[in-house]
C-alpha cells in the first residue's frame, strides 16, 4: 500500500510502528529517549571529583611555589617551568585526548587519566630536584588533557533531561570556575601547615576515590568501530598549541620582540593553519569542522575563550596584592579567595541551573560577563591602603556570581547537540579554548600590568615622599591598568554572547548511539 502526500504524490508505505506518531498510538522503542540512567548522580559525583582535581592542580602549586624553589634549588629563571610544563602538555594534547577518548572508550580513558594522573603527582611529591619535578608536572598535563575531555563527554552523555542536565553542567561549571580558588586555598593551608610536596601528594587519594566508584557508577559504550587516529592532525594540532602556549609563556620574561618568541608564535598560527586545511580533507579527522562552524557552539567557545582571558589574571594578581601589599600570609591569602569560589557556587547551581531550563543562555552568559566586569572594575580602584571588607569583598562577589552565571551554560550550550561519536572532541575543544584562553590571559595581563608599573615607578622615582612606598604604589597602579584591560575584555565576551549564542534553551544532549 502507499499513503498520499497533500499534493496526490505516492509515498512507499511503511509499517505503523515505526512511523504512526498518532496519539493514540503507542511511540516506538526505537524512536523513545532512553532511559535515565539510575546512577547518574553517583556519576555524577565521581566526574565532578576528578574535575575539580585537574581544575585545583593548576592554581595549588603557584603558593607552594617559592617553597619548592628554596627546597629543589631552582633558579628564577627556571622555577617557570612548574607551571609552564603543566600547562604545555595539558593544552597542547587536549585535542587528541579528546579523540582517543571517542576512539577508545570514554570510560576507559577516564580510568587511564586519572591513575596516569595520581602517579605523576606521586612522582612529583617525591622528587629530589627540579628535573624530575618539570617532568613529572608534565606527566600530569598529558594525563589531564585525556582526563578532563573524558570527564565532560561523560557527563554530557550521562544527563539527557533539560532540567536534569542544567542542573549536572551547573555542578561543573562551579567546579570549573571555583576550582581555581580553591586550589589557592588548599594550597595555602597545605604549605603552611605541612609542606609544599603536599600539593602535589593531595591529588592521590581524590584520584583513588574517583576510580573507585568508577566501575559502580559511570556507563559508556566501548568506542566507535572502525574509528583511526589521525596522526597528522594530530602532530599538527598538538603541536601547533604547544608553540602558541610556549611561545606566551616566554613572551614576558623574553619580550614580544624576541625573536625566538616571535617564531614559536608565528610557527604556532602555521601549523594551526595547516591543522584546519588538513581537517577539511583527513577521511577521519581530529576534529571535525562540523563541530566549530555551528554558529552557536561557536559562540560559546568564544564567550568562554574571552571570558577565561579576561578572569585569569584576577587570581595572580590578587595574590601578589594580598600577600606583598597588603602583608597576607599564604592561609589567609587562599581564605580571601572564598567569597568568589562561593559566588561561582551560587550563581552556577542556583541561579543559571535554575534560570537555564526557561532563559536564553546568552542572556545569562551577558548578565554573568557584565557582573564580572563591574567587580574588575571594582578592583581597579584599590590603593595600598585597601581594606579587605569594604573594598575587595564586593569585587570578589560580583566576579564570582558573574563567572557562575557564565560559565554553567556555556558548558551546557557548547555541548549541547553533538554526536555521541564526537563527544570527547567537542568537549576537548571547550576545554582547549579555556585552558588557552587562561594561558593567553595571563600571560598578556602580566605584562601590562608589569609595563605599567615600570612606568610608574620610573615617573615617581625623583619625587619627594614617596621613598620606599614608590613599589607598592607602582604595583597597584599596574594592576589596576590590567584590571581595566579584562574589565574591556569581559565586556567583549557579553557582546559575543548577545550576538551569537541562539534564544532557546538547548533541549537535547548527544546520546550514544546503538550499539
Amino acid at each position: 500500500m502507499s499513503k498520499k502526500r497533500p499534493g496526490g504524490e505516492s509515498l512507499p508505505s511503511t509499517p505503523s510502528t515505526a512511523t504512526d506518531r498518532s496519539p493514540d498510538r503507542e511511540v516506538p522503542a526505537a524512536t523513545q529517549a532512553p532511559e535515565p540512567d539510575p546512577k547518574r548522580w553517583w556519576a555524577l559525583a565521581v566526574i565532578a571529583l576528578a574535575q575539580l582535581m585537574v581544575i585545583l592542580d593548576g592554581t595549588v602549586v603557584n603558593i607552594a611555589l617559592p617553597s619548592a624553589q628554596r627546597a629543589l634549588g631552582m633558579s628564577d629563571a627556571d622555577r617557570q617551568w612548574v607551571i609552564t610544563a603543566y600547562t604545555l602538555a595539558f593544552g597542547g594534547l587536549l585535542l587528541l585526548g579528546g579523540r582517543i577518548a571517542d576512539l577508545v572508550g570514554r570510560k576507559r580513558t577516564f580510568v587511564i587519566g586519572l591513575a596516569g594522573f595520581a602517579a605523576a603527582s606521586a612522582l612529583g611529591g617525591a622528587a629530589a630536584g627540579p628535573g624530575t619535578l618539570f617532568a613529572a608536572r608534565a606527566l600530569q598535563g598529558a594525563f589531564a588533557a585525556v582526563l578532563a575531555p573524558s570527564a565532560l563527554s561523560l557527563l554530557t552523555t550521562t544527563f539527557t533531561d533539560p532540567k536534569e542536565r542544567a542542573k549536572a553542567f551547573g555542578v561543573y561549571g562551579a567546579l570549573a570556575g571555583g576550582g581555581s580558588a580553591v586550589g589557592l586555598i588548599v594550597g595555602g593551608l597545605l604549605t603552611e601547615y605541612l609542606n609544599w610536596r603536599w600539593s602535589l601528594y593531595v591529588n592521590v587519594p581524590i584520584a583513588l576515590a574517583a576510580l573507585l566508584g568508577t566501575p559502580a557508577f559511570l556507563r559508556d559504550r566501548s568506542g566507535r568501530r572502525g574509528g583511526h587516529l589521525d596522526v597528522p592532525g594530530a602532530l599538527l594540532g598538538s603541536g601547533g598549541l604547544v608553540a602558541l602556549v610556549y611561545g606566551f609563556s616566554e613572551a614576558e620574561p623574553r619580550g614580544w620582540t624576541s625573536p625566538s618568541v616571535l617564531t614559536l608564535l608565528v610557527a604556532g598560527v602555521i601549523l594551526l593553519a595547516a591543522f584546519v586545511w588538513w581537517q577539511s580533507r583527513a577521511a577521519s579527522p581530529l576534529l571535525p569542522l562540523r563541530i566549530v562552524k555551528d554558529r552557536v557552539r561557536a559562540g560559546s567557545l568564544a564567550t568562554m575563550g574571552l571570558a577565561t582571558i579576561g578572569m585569569f589574571g584576577v587570581f595572580l594578581f590578587l595574590t601578589y596584592y594580598l600577600q606583598v601589599v597588603l602583608g597576607y600570609p599564604p592561609v589567609r591569602t587562599g581564605l580571601a579567595f572564598v567569597p568568589i569560589s562561593a559566588g561561582i557556587v551560587i550563581g552556577a547551581t542556583q541561579i543559571a541551573a535554575r534560570l537555564l531550563p526557561r532563559t536564553a543562555p546568552r542572556t545569562l552568559m551577558s548578565s554573568g560577563m557584565v557582573l564580572a566586569a563591574a567587580g574588575m572594575v571594582l578592583l581597579s580602584s584599590l590603593t595600598v591602603r585597601a581594606q579587605y571588607v569594604p573594598h575587595v569583598l564586593p569585587a570578589l562577589l560580583l566576579l564570582g556570581l558573574g563567572m557562575g552565571l557564565t560559565f554553567m551554560p556555556v558548558y551546557a550550550t557548547a555541548t549541547a547537540g553533538v554526536p555521541a561519536q564526537d563527544a570527547g572532541v567537542a568537549s576537548a575543544v571547550l576545554n582547549t579554548v579555556q585552558q588557552m584562553g587562561a594561558s593567553l590571559g595571563t600571560v598578556l595581563l602580566n605584562t601590562i600590568a608589569t609595563g605599567a608599573t615600570s612606568r610608574y615607578v620610573h615617573s615617581h622615582v625623583h619625587d619627594p615622599g614617596h621613598g620606599g612606598a614608590t613599589l607598592d604604589e607602582g604595583m597597584v597602579h599596574g594592576f589596576s591598568v590590567a584590571y581595566w584591560c579584562s574589565a574591556g575584555v569581559l565586556l567583549l565576551a557579553a557582546l559575543v554572547a548577545g550576538l551569537t549564542v541562539r534564544h532557546k534553551t538547548p533541549k537535547h544532549a548527544g546520546n550514544d548511539a546503538p550499539a
